[in-house]
């Protein structure tokens, strides 16, 4: 079992006379455990990484498929975050977190850089030893989906024997998206919202509508420094780009490593993934655009 030593807090004083006490040289001796590792937990990420054959490229893969994990985790906890705070008409407050998921999304698409030297002799070497597997499965890329307003139901079935997962997937159906906390905010704003547009079936997408359309054309008309709903728009459009950016890699790896071959999950594989890609996030910032 993992041992879960707590890490003590240092004050500035107690930090500065410990250096003092050092001559300037790090601190080597500890009564317990390392406290970096205490916190990071390094020690349990290192022994994560089970490779199911013994081809050494098979690490890159199955690493980097778990630093895309962590970073679906990490801009999830910040989406959330920007609900709250637009939840409570805090748009300033919801700033940062949108801006900090935007760039948690770059990383995730500079994650793939680390599979770029994979070609399909490469990806064949293991590929079969993976069975069924398929980062369509991954339960955390689908809680992203549908934060982002990309809802469908039938995409949490595989998980109806994990009955944990399944649940929390089920609930983050159940609620309302990012953009529908954005949507709602307009109304509040006195945007002309229809009703319809604050009552909508929580487990289906949110198609662009003329009435969010014209809000945010509305929004961008005005250059005003306190016009925080501009800088909203801004940052959600960021996020937009950076998902459509990780989509776009996802389909350059799939064609790069195995072509048109099927998907490992018993997808179409290629065909499959570019048709998703025609699910718009925050479909009206994207089509009010015309009308600017």
């Amino acid at each position: 079992m993992e041992q879960t030593t707590a890490v003590r807090p240092v004050t500035p004083q107690e930090r500065a006379a410990r250096a003092a006490r050092n001559g300037g040289e790090p601190t080597l001796e500890f009564a317990e455990r390392v406290p970096y590792d205490a916190y990071v937990r390094a020690s349990t990420l290192h022994r994560l990484q089970e490779p199911l054959s013994d081809d050494p490229g098979e690490m890159s893969f199955l690493m980097v498929s778990q630093i895309m994990e962590l970073y679906f985790g990490l801009t999830c906890h910040e989406l959330r975050h920007a609900k709250r705070e637009l939840r409570e008409d805090r748009i300033w407050e919801a700033l940062p977190p949108l801006r900090r998921a935007a760039l948690h999304l770059e990383g995730l698409n500079g994650a793939w850089h680390g599979l770029r030297w994979m070609s399909p002799a490469d990806f064949n070497r293991f590929r079969d030893r993976l069975g069924e597997g398929s980062g369509f499965q991954s339960a955390m890329y689908r809680q992203l989906e549908f934060l982002l307003g990309l809802r469908d139901r039938a995409l949490i079935r595989p998980f109806r024997r994990q009955t944990d997962v399944y649940d929390e997937l089920t609930a983050a159906l159940a609620t309302p998206s990012l953009w529908d906390e954005v949507v709602a905010l307009l109304a509040r704003k006195g945007f002309d919202v229809p009703a319809e547009l604050l009552e909508r079936d929580v487990n289906g997408e949110h198609e662009a509508h003329p009435a969010i359309e014209a809000a945010w054309v509305r929004i961008y008309g005005d250059s005003g420094p306190e016009n925080h709903l501009r800088l909203l728009g801004d940052a959600l459009t960021e996020i937009a780009e950076e998902f459509g950016d990780w989509r776009w890699n996802h389909v350059k790896a799939v064609q790069r490593t195995m072509g048109a071959k099927v998907g490992s999950g018993g997808s179409a594989g290629l065909a499959w993934l570019q048709r998703s890609m025609a699910r718009v996030v925050f479909p009206e910032l994207w089509s009010a655009r015309t009308a600017m």
